[in-house]
């Protein structure tokens, strides 16, 4: 049976998610895309230039038929702008998707957690289909689920950090404790992360500065892909327990001894 990820009754083949920020050039942006197979791209559409029609977007490089295209609400610091912006990224996708980033930290970039729950409690009335990103609060991931939100996407580190997961306790109490998909989101900065959270359980991640700002952006989309693969594999193989001391891999009995 094929492994799919689930995500409000649509299917995808790929857990990893990208995005589309801090490329150098969009041939770079493209190729990472392409490479990396992703099925789900995130678009900040306030930092689209909406307001003259001639001018190319990142939107007008994406295949619409090929990707789901996840606008989200980056930019916005209270409920009130990220609504705004949601009901502004609906009429340019015709999309009811929408990443919600409630951000009043420029210096962490730490979302709200009060503003992400105002933000999701009305866009669920407006029948959008809401992937809020969070902090790691199991609670907080919790009320969000029972809201009616599709997924809770909480942060591995701060915001194009790189410092990998520096929340992975709480990540596996989310994981243990969620029944709709978790999707670690901000902090990942090497396939390695993406591996250890889709082994601990993650249905899915989302990278975008790691692969963005590497060297050789195709090449890195490249190894998340296969580090997200490996990830998930690994965990639907089952680990073996940890021991607190050594087991002989060989055997111990029947073992030839000196005359």
């Amino acid at each position: 049976m094929e492994d799919l990820l689930n995500i409000a009754n649509k299917t995808f083949k790929s857990r990893l998610m990208t995005g589309t920020g801090k490329h150098k050039t969009v041939n770079d942006l493209l190729q990472a895309v392409n490479l990396s197979e992703t099925e789900i791209i995130t678009v900040a559409i306030r930092r689209l230039d909406l307001n003259n029609p001639r001018k190319k977007t990142i939107l007008d490089h994406l295949d619409w038929n090929k990707y789901q295209i996840l606008p989200n609400t980056a930019g916005s610091r209270t409920a009130k702008e990220a609504i705004f912006t949601a009901k502004m990224a609906r009429e340019v996708t015709g999309s009811n998707w929408i990443k919600i980033e409630v951000i009043p930290d420029l210096d962490y970039l730490l979302p709200d957690p009060i503003g992400t729950v105002e933000a999701a409690e009305e866009l669920i009335k407006q029948d959008f289909i809401c992937l809020p990103y969070i902090g790691a609060d199991p609670v907080l991931a919790k009320r969000l689920e029972e809201l009616g939100c599709a997924t809770v996407m909480p942060l591995g580190s701060p915001i194009g950090s790189g410092r990998g997961i520096l929340t992975k306790e709480e990540i596996k109490i989310i994981i243990e404790q969620s029944s709709v998909p978790v999707v670690v989101d901000a902090g990942i900065g090497v396939p390695s992360d993406a591996a250890a959270v889709m082994e601990m359980g993650a249905d899915a991640v989302l990278v975008n500065t790691a692969i963005a700002q590497s060297s050789n952006p195709g090449l890195m989309a490249e190894a998340f892909k296969q580090g997200v693969t490996a990830g998930r594999k690994a965990y639907l193989a089952g680990r073996m327990p940890i021991k607190e001391t050594a087991v002989p891999s060989s055997p111990t009995e029947g073992v030839s001894k000196p005359a």
